[in-house]
């Protein structure tokens, strides 16, 4: 049997800022995704068939590469959208898993296509094969100014939203991707170099590859109600069991209800003498403050309880 008033349910103080460092996007915001996605979409498309015609595997690496940049973007713009999303009888979380599912899709696609790139590439060096090289700096120079735009307009927000900052980052690399294909086509033109080409497209896949590993295993982490990589269970256990009052924690769970909204229910064991009101508060704010963990379910256990509630899982 708990105590009187032993739930707990800790609401976001505000729905565009998370105290842990989870910023979400505003709905100002939405534009800049918008045109973003836009002119990405466009550009990857141009440039795949363009790979494709002029046999330019480095152009073909890039694209699938801004393939997976804009449906980066396109996640945070849907967990934004998610989050929106009212919870129903039967989604009592709403759709805010939607986004770990995405994030685990698009790192798989992405592993896919960089690897059948990447063996490619493999065989290409030992059998070069020439390319249209100005038709390849032409569309990659192309590229370097639309990522520089779309990097653009992400700066003003980057200083104070997260996701902002990493579509950013992203962009602003895609524009070196770009360029570092601009003089693989000009060191090809000048000396002659046919292996540059695929050469390049291996140094891509490889690179996005390493990149694209963490957020497949990270995906596949919270798929399976993992506790989210920043929170570490020790210190939540341990800074439950310092407050006052609170004699032991057991039954103590936490898990991501999306990419940056990561959810705990725990049993507190507390002493007879305590005022229960104010251990759930504490336990709330403490929880808020050093973990970023807003959505608390608490259930508070007299000590006698607890005994009864161990002997009784000891049986099974």
């Amino acid at each position: 049997m708990s105590l009187p008033h032993g739930h707990a349910h800790h609401h976001p103080h505000s729905p565009a800022h998370d105290p842990h460092g989870h910023d979400h996007p505003l709905p100002g915001q939405g534009r800049a995704f918008g045109i973003g996605i836009v002119l990405n979409i466009g550009f990857v498309i141009i440039e795949a068939y363009y790979g494709w015609v002029t046999g330019s595997l480095a152009l073909l690496a890039d694209a699938a590469h801004n393939l997976g940049d804009v449906g980066g973007l396109l996640l945070a713009w849907a967990a934004f959208a998610a989050a929106r999303l009212k919870p129903s009888d039967s989604k009592t979380y709403g759709w805010r898993r939607g986004s770990i599912l995405a994030s685990f899709v698009n790192a798989v696609v992405l592993l896919v296509a960089m690897g059948s790139l990447g063996w490619e590439a493999i065989q290409r060096v030992q059998h070069p094969a020439p390319i249209a090289a100005g038709t390849v700096m032409v569309v990659a120079a192309i590229g370097v100014l639309i990522n520089t735009v779309t990097a653009a307009l992400f700066m003003a927000g980057r200083e104070k939203d997260l996701n902002i900052r990493g579509a950013f980052l992203h962009m602003a690399a895609d524009a070196l991707v770009s360029l570092g294909v601009v003089a693989a086509g000009a060191l090809y033109l000048w000396q002659g170099w046919a292996w540059i080409d695929p050469l390049t497209s291996l140094v891509i896949a490889v690179v996005v590859i390493i990149g694209t590993w963490s957020l497949f295993r990270q995906s596949l982490h919270l798929l399976f109600d993992g506790v989210p990589e920043h929170i570490k269970l020790p210190e939540v256990r341990a800074s439950l069991q310092s407050l006052p009052g609170v004699v032991s924690v057991h039954d103590l769970h936490v898990w991501a209800m999306s990419t940056a909204e990561p959810a705990l229910t725990a049993h507190l064991v507390i002493g007879s003498a305590h005022s229960t009101d104010r251990i759930l508060h504490e336990a709330q704010q403490m929880l808020h403050d050093l973990f970023g963990i807003e959505h608390v379910t608490l259930q508070l256990e007299a000590e006698v309880c607890a005994a009864a509630c161990a002997d009784s899982a000891a049986e099974f």
